[in-house]
């Protein structure tokens, strides 16, 4: 199921309503109990924030947050002395143009006051 299934489910349940049917819950349902109604809007939200999270890892490029391999920081260095602009570095190399910047840094191929600019 997916996360938005469940959000979907959970809302309904916490407006008092029969996720299934659409049908309102009697008022002696435990689904209209103050607490109840809180902790599935609680629920609701912590959902939403998962599914932030996850749409965000999604949209990240595929080796965020990998450590780099020596090859890498060769080919990512030979790219960058023969002009390769950053953008295309980082595509190259499924990561991120602030992972290039950094590595860039570390590598010793640009300065902190370059990568401003």
């Amino acid at each position: 199921m997916k996360t938005t299934d469940t959000m979907h489910i959970i809302q309904a349940l916490a407006n008092g309503k029969d996720p299934i049917t659409g049908e309102v819950f009697p008022d002696a349902s435990p689904y209209n109990h103050p607490k109840i109604i809180r902790a599935l809007f609680q629920t609701l939200k912590a959902l939403e924030r998962f599914n932030e999270q996850e749409q965000r890892q999604k949209s990240l490029p595929a080796k965020a947050g990998e450590p780099w391999l020596d090859h890498e920081d060769v080919e990512l260095s030979k790219g960058f002395d023969a002009g390769i602009p950053i953008k295309q570095l980082a595509d190259k190399h499924d990561r991120s143009k602030a992972a290039i910047e950094a590595r860039l840094i570390k590598l010793g191929k640009i300065s902190e006051q370059a990568k401003a600019h």
